[in-house]
């Protein structure tokens, strides 16, 4: 058996592995241009707010950090709710090829995004979608949908169904007794989906590259890849617009971690 003091060092190691990217990563946005490759320290000897001045004053940064927020807000509120009838479906109602239908929606999710991008721009581009938040929310919704739904099937088949039956059989519908009984109930797995989903789409780069034609369309991992000026990259401007991208990801991780992680084991336990 590992020992007290080891278990705690091994933590602060492991916790010393994660942050330390992090702080670099501040750090680093907090130097100056000069510096940062001819005397690059742990502790700046001078500190400069002139990458983020330069992030909002020339590179309109708002702008893909918008287009990130509508993006990600769009999936999320249309994704988690058919997520959810999809998943009450599969956990509640008796039919044959239930594990065959879940199987072939998470295997949805795991075919590889590059080899469906040539399609997928052409049909955008046919029905004039190209560079527009709906040829980014469909995408979206495809590939983040089936990992709601496997966790929430998870979590619908935990909960026990005497509270639904007896609404049942006191006259409310099937979609009542869902709405009134079972969604207050798995409110913790539904806040897990929606947060896991919100991510996914704030992280996503290769759709938002293939399908956006220009910076007023350009989410913010985009638009981070594209400052690179013709000779140099300002790593400066880089960094410190991660540490902007990265801070609402890290407090809304931050704030539902527990549900996150609760969510996950809940959908993992039962198949």
């Amino acid at each position: 058996m590992i020992g007290t003091r080891t278990r705690i060092a091994l933590a602060i190691v492991l916790l010393g592995l994660l942050i330390a990217p992090l702080y670099w990563m501040v750090v680093s946005s907090l130097t100056p241009e000069a510096r940062l490759f001819q005397a690059p320290s742990l502790v700046p000897a001078s500190v400069t707010l002139d990458h983020y001045r330069a992030l909002f004053s020339e590179r309109n940064f708002l702008v893909p950090i918008r287009n990130s927020l509508v993006v990600a807000a769009l999936t999320t509120l249309i994704a988690v709710p058919s997520a959810a009838l999809c998943a009450y479906a599969i956990a509640r109602l008796r039919f044959p090829g239930r594990g065959l239908l879940l199987a072939l929606i998470l295997a949805v999710s795991m075919f590889p995004q590059v080899s469906v991008v040539p399609t997928l721009y052409l049909v955008l581009r046919a029905v004039g979608l190209l560079d527009t938040y709906p040829g980014l929310v469909l995408p979206y919704i495809t590939f983040s949908a089936p990992l709601a739904v496997w966790l929430l099937t998870g979590f619908f088949r935990q909960l026990p169904r005497d509270l639904e039956e007896a609404a049942m059989l006191d006259g409310a519908s099937r979609l009542r007794a869902l709405r009134d009984v079972v969604l207050p109930l798995a409110a913790p797995g539904v806040a897990t989906a929606a947060i896991l989903t919100f991510l996914y789409c704030w992280n996503e780069f290769l759709f938002a590259l293939s399908f956006t034609l220009g910076p007023d369309r350009y989410t913010v991992p985009v638009a981070v890849t594209l400052f690179r000026g013709r000779y140099q990259v300002p790593w400066g401007q880089v960094l410190a617009a991660t540490v902007v991208a990265t801070i609402p990801v890290a407090v809304l991780v931050a704030a539902f971690q527990r549900r996150i992680v609760a969510g996950l084991t809940s959908g993992a336990s039962k198949g």
